[in-house]
């Protein structure tokens, strides 16, 4: 999986997802995705309008692997674009798939926008739990000072179809929590998903997205 997982996953599930990274192609991939709506752990980054994306990936035969992921968003001041860097490693451990990384969110123009994250997630079979925990920010937020846990269950409920179901936790050191919820269905490259969060200011989201990726031989 890759950043364009991760755009797809959000707008569908609203989960970071850098999960079986382990299991990646390994070798170069570029990746472009549209949807109607870039949707973050629940909430609207595009002020519920379209989004496209596009970002490269690189990952080796050892479970290292490296990557950039870009999208236009909508803060309702100059920013307009976000571009991300991660890099993680990926394993396993019998049948369980782990995976560990560090992400950078960059928000070119928003001088306090700026924040990074480290992640690590477990996937058996259908089921994938996972976390992310701030490291730095640059709002002041401090090591450990935020936290996403998250479950995502994901499997085939007819040939090519694969349905989806995600739930949620941000927490804050000030002690607020918001939950996010979803569901969806998949095929090719196509998704329709919903999403909610338990703020009864935040609409439902109905999505739709479409993703592309193209594998390359070094």
């Amino acid at each position: 999986m890759n950043k364009l997982a991760l755009l797809v996953s959000v707008t569908v599930l609203s989960a970071g997802v850098y999960t079986s990274k382990s299991h990646a192609v390994e070798g170069l991939s570029a990746n472009v995705g549209v949807t109607s709506n870039y949707v973050w752990r629940g909430m609207t980054q595009t002020k519920d309008q379209p989004a496209i994306s596009g970002g490269i990936d690189y990952a080796s035969q050892s479970g290292f692997y490296v990557g950039t992921w870009a999208s236009n968003v909508d803060f309702g001041d100059e920013t307009s674009a976000e571009v991300d860097f991660y890099a993680g490693y990926g394993f396993d451990v019998g049948e369980v798939a782990i995976d560990v990384g560090y992400i950078l969110y960059g928000f070119p123009g928003c001088g306090e926008c700026d924040a990074s994250e480290i992640y690590a997630s477990a996937t058996w079979e259908v089921v994938t739990v996972g976390a992310f925990v701030t490291a730095d920010s640059e709002a002041g937020a401090d090591f450990g000072d935020a936290s996403y846990i998250y479950a995502d269950l994901a499997f085939e409920v007819s040939k090519g179809l694969e349905l989806g179901v995600h739930y949620g936790i941000s927490d804050t050191d000030g002690g607020d929590s918001t939950s996010d919820y979803g569901v969806s269905l998949s095929k090719d490259s196509f998704t329709l998903s919903m999403t909610d969060v338990d703020d009864n200011a935040v609409e439902p989201n109905l999505l739709i997205a479409i993703s592309y990726s193209i594998d390359f031989e070094l």
